[in-house]
Parts: C-alpha cells; sequence; structure tokens
C-alpha cells in the first residue's frame, strides 16, 4: 500500500462510485485494466471509460495527503504510451503544480467530493 492510501473498504466504495458517476454520464467503464504500451511496457488503470470514439483511462488516489504533479506527470506518460488521450484522475486534494500541469495537457482531474455531489443530484 502506498502511503497516505485510505483503508481498502473506503477505496473499494469510491471506486463504485467513480464508475457509477462515469455510467450516469453515459460511459461504458471497464475496472482494472493493464494496457501493453508501445515499448512494451504493461500499463495500469483503475478504469478505462468509453464514450463515442473517445476512450480514456482513469486513476483513482484515495489519499489523505495531497496529489502532487509527479503522479499526474506518471498518469499522463502511461496513457500516452498505450495511446490514450485525455486521461482522468480523482483524488481528494491536489497541488497547484499539479492542477496546471493537467490543464496544459488537458488532463481531467475530478475531486472526490465533484463525484459524490453529482451523485446526489
Amino acid at each position: 500500500m502506498e502511503t497516505g492510501e485510505a483503508n481498502p473498504e473506503r477505496l473499494a466504495d469510491l471506486r463504485q462510485s467513480v464508475i457509477q458517476y462515469f455510467r450516469k454520464k453515459g460511459y461504458k467503464v471497464e475496472e482494472n485494466v493493464s494496457l501493453e504500451g508501445y515499448r512494451g511496457i504493461s500499463r495500469s488503470f483503475d478504469l478505462i471509460i468509453q464514450k463515442g470514439r473517445l476512450t480514456q483511462g482513469v486513476w483513482i488516489k484515495d489519499w489523505k495527503r495531497t496529489i502532487g504533479i509527479n503522479v499526474i506527470i506518471n498518469l499522463d506518460k502511461a496513457s500516452e504510451e498505450v495511446g490514450l488521450p485525455n486521461p482522468v484522475i480523482v483524488g481528494e486534494k491536489f497541488s497547484d503544480h499539479a492542477k496546471a500541469y493537467a490543464n496544459r495537457r488537458k488532463i481531467m482531474i475530478l475531486t472526490t467530493r465533484q463525484i459524490l455531489q453529482s451523485l446526489k443530484a
């Protein structure tokens, strides 16, 4: 378990909420997907979401600490490696640098609060 991750039950609940969120928005959702990249390196995603022609990789980070730019860069690289544009990351809070990088690279940042509020609506 990585430092700062919450308990497995909470992560499972969050994952189910994220799946519900994307299904509600009309996406097809696949869980725990590993794809082989261009250089033969396997890349893992918590979810692969698909709507129309767009397919995106999703990472879900249930961390107590702020998610930094390094995590966003790693997601960006992993997505690029397997040919999936515009990845999505879900987490509690993100650093300003992480938000700026995500904005420049068209990476969607979703907070757990946004997901839960959307499901209540």
